[in-house]
C-alpha cells in the first residue's frame, strides 16, 4: 500500500535526521515517547533539551487515521470521514542567539485514491538576518526543488512568504524558505512515487542545511543583548505558531497529543512593551529584512 510507504520513508526521515543532530550538538541526546492516539494510529515523539546548541527541538513523526472532525472536513471541503495522514515535523530552537531557529514538515494526507496529496516545506527564522546565510539556505532549497521542477521552488517561495507572515505585525516570521500543498499528480506533471520522491528529497535536504548553518555561528560570541533580543524574536514565532499554523490547527481538531503538538514553542519567550530597536543597529536591519518577496538567489 502506498500510505504505508510513505509512513515508512518518513520514519527514515525521521531517524536519520535525529541521528545528525545529535553528532551536530555534540552533547544533547533525543528522548523518544511512543504514542498513541485514542482515534487511531500514533507516533514517535522526540526531543532533546539543553544540548551544546540546541536548547529545546523536537524531530516528530506521527501515522494517524480515523474520522475527521467537521470543522476540518469543513476547512479541507471534503464530504468524506476516514482519513490517514503521516508526516514528519521539526523545529529546533537554538541556545545561541547568531543560530537560527528553523522548521520543517514534510507530510502525506489521505481520503481515498481520488482525494489525497502531499504538502510540507523549510523555513528558517533567525534571530538576526545574516545575508549570506539567507543565500545560502534559499540556493539549497532551490537546487531540492529544481531536481523535480524549474517552477517548483520560484512557486513554494512566494507560498513560504505569503503563509509565513504575522499579519497583525506585518512582517514574515523570519527569510521564508518554501511552502506547499496538495500537491498531486494532475498539479505536478509527477507520479504519486516522484512527488513521494520529491518530499523525500527535501526532508533529505534539511541535516546539510542546518549543520552547516551550526557550524557558521556557534563559535561567534554574543552578548546579554543579543539575548533579550533572541527572547523577543522567539515571541513572534509563538504568535504565529498558536494564531496561525495550520498544523496547530489539524493536530488541535483531530484530538492529537498535544504535547507533540506545541513541541514547536521554545522554552523561553519575552514580550517586552513596544520594543523598537535603535535606527541602523543590526536588530534594526533584521526587522527591514523581515519582508516578502527579497530575492535570495
Amino acid at each position: 500500500m502506498f500510505k504505508e510507504e510513505v509512513a515508512e520513508r518518513y520514519k527514515q526521515i525521521q531517524d536519520e535526521i535525529c541521528r545528525g543532530l545529535e553528532i551536530a550538538d555534540g552533547k544533547g541526546k533525543f528522548e523518544e515517547e511512543l504514542w498513541e492516539r485514542s482515534g487511531g494510529g500514533g507516533g514517535r515523539t522526540r526531543i532533546m533539551q539543553n544540548g551544546a546548541i540546541i536548547e529545546k527541538g523536537g524531530v516528530n513523526f506521527s501515522a494517524v487515521h480515523g474520522k475527521l472532525p467537521e470543522a476540518v472536513k469543513k476547512a479541507f471541503n471534503v464530504t468524506e470521514e476516514d482519513f490517514f495522514a503521516t508526516g514528519v515535523s521539526i523545529v529546533i530552537h537554538p541556545n545561541h542567539p547568531l543560530v537560527p531557529i528553523i522548521h520543517m514538515n514534510i507530510r502525506y494526507f489521505e481520503l481515498n485514491e481520488e482525494t489525497r496529496w502531499f504538502g510540507g516545506g523549510i523555513d528558517l527564522t533567525p534571530h538576526y538576518v545574516f545575508e549570506n546565510d539567507a543565500r545560502f539556505f534559499h540556493h539549497k532549497l532551490k537546487q531540492a526543488c529544481d531536481d523535480f521542477g524549474s517552477e517548483f521552488y520560484p512557486k513554494f517561495k512566494t507560498h513560504a512568504d505569503d503563509y509565513f507572515f504575522i499579519k497583525h505585525r506585518e512582517e514574515t516570521r523570519g527569510i521564508g524558505g518554501i511552502f506547499y500543498d496538495r500537491l498531486k499528480p494532475e498539479n505536478t506533471n509527477l507520479s504519486w512515487e516522484q512527488i513521494l520522491d520529491f518530499s523525500i528529497n527535501i526532508g533529505e535536504t534539511f541535516l546539510p542545511i542546518y549543520t552547516e548553518l551550526i557550524d557558521r555561528n556557534r563559535d561567534k560570541e554574543f552578548t546579554e543583548a543579543h539575548k533579550e533580543w533572541q527572547y523577543q524574536r522567539r515571541s513572534r514565532y509563538v504568535e504565529f505558531n498558536l494564531v496561525y499554523d495550520s498544523g496547530t490547527k489539524f493536530g488541535l481538531e483531530t484530538n492529537g497529543r498535544i504535547e507533540s503538538i506545541l513541541m514547536s514553542l521554545p522554552p523561553q519567550a519575552n514580550w517586552g512593551y513596544n520594543v523598537q530597536p535603535e535606527i541602523n543597529s543590526e536588530e534594526y536591519k533584521t526587522i527591514q529584512l523581515l519582508k516578502k518577496g527579497i530575492n535570495w538567489v
